[in-house]
């Protein structure tokens, strides 16, 4: 049995903790919060034995085998560091952090200590995008050419919503672009050529931004995201034999439509049930089982490489959380 602490009581937490009931051989036993009534709250309502009115004493719990956490970005480094330095196993909200630099201390502090660390992107852990990665290893559509992916949510979101908030990571690209452009990342790798635009709003966050990925191989990426308006929510990766569907919302899919040159469309669909966060769970039992300090379908490597993505079109857009 794997014994799991959530830290933060917000939407996510929630979600988590609700998919968590779908996991094989998790327990959920305390969760953490800023404040003692936030965090009996949400053991009331989610059924945690224990509630703890501070990090630490969440982190300090000798019966936590992994920590959960889900706190606003700009706390992610603070929570994570915390979680670390006590031993326990943390499973890490995307971003991993604000920047590169924060995300590299984390991993080379989990790595000193032996302890496991992995970012939440479940998108990796899906099993329709697993299955869409060994669909592209063996050829179903030649090699890719081209990804295009966009996330754009309508809000609104007022002055005063996190999404705004210039000193909690606020705006579309950490929140929502990063999704696409990891997904690129996953079919593409590092591009050798990034090139970025963004309307930047009132609180000097970004409200609308479009990517381009450029690879020396002549592959490119198209991707966008933003927080004035809602867009389709799909990708498509085309190769030099083929194109592959994910359909709405494409970072949480249950189904593919595979379109191979010559011949009918097949689709390919999975039974996802709750909201998909189970996936990221079940792996980091995995990991934990076999003694892995990251995991290989999100490793260290990956969520290095695509913060500094987002290092780089922050650069070009002119965003700046400090």
């Amino acid at each position: 049995m794997t014994r799991w602490g959530i830290l933060a009581t917000g939407h996510i937490a929630a979600r988590f903790a609700e998919d968590l009931r779908l996991v094989p051989d998790a327990e959920l036993v305390a969760v953490g919060s800023r404040t003692p009534e936030s965090a009996k709250l949400f053991a009331q309502k989610h059924d945690v034995p224990r509630a703890y009115g501070s990090w630490a004493e969440l982190a300090a719990d000798p019966d936590v085998d992994v920590v959960y956490v889900a706190t606003p970005h700009s706390a992610h480094h603070a929570a994570a560091l915390t979680c670390l330095s006590a031993g326990r196993a943390v499973l890490l909200e995307k971003p991993f952090t604000l920047d590169v630099a924060t995300s590299k201390e984390l991993i080379d502090t989990a790595r000193a200590a032996g302890v496991f660390l992995m970012e939440a992107m479940w998108m990796r852990t899906n099993p329709v995008i697993l299955r869409l990665v060994e669909l592209i290893a063996d050829g179903a559509i030649g090699t890719v050419t081209s990804v295009q992916a966009d996330f754009g949510a309508s809000g609104p979101f007022p002055p005063e919503h996190r999404m705004r908030a210039r000193v909690l990571g606020g705006g579309a690209l950490l929140d929502l672009g990063i999704y696409p452009i990891s997904l690129a990342h996953l079919l593409l790798g590092v591009p050798q050529h990034i090139r970025s635009w963004a309307k930047i709003g009132p609180e000097g966050v970004d409200e609308n931004t479009g990517v381009v990925f450029g690879y020396d191989s002549g592959a490119v990426a198209t991707l966008s995201c933003g927080i004035i308006g809602a867009t389709p929510l799909v990708a498509s990766v085309t190769g030099t034999a083929g194109r592959i569907d994910l359909p709405a919302p494409f970072f949480r899919p249950d189904s593919l439509i595979l379109h191979r040159a010559g011949a009918e469309p097949e689709t390919v669909s999975v039974e996802v049930p709750g909201g998909g966060y189970q996936y990221e769970a079940i792996e980091v039992q995995r990991c934990l089982a076999e003694g892995l300090l990251e995991s290989p379908l999100v490793p260290h490597a990956t969520t290095l490489e695509v913060m500094t993505l987002l290092d780089t079109i922050r650069g070009q857009i002119g965003v700046d959380y400090a």
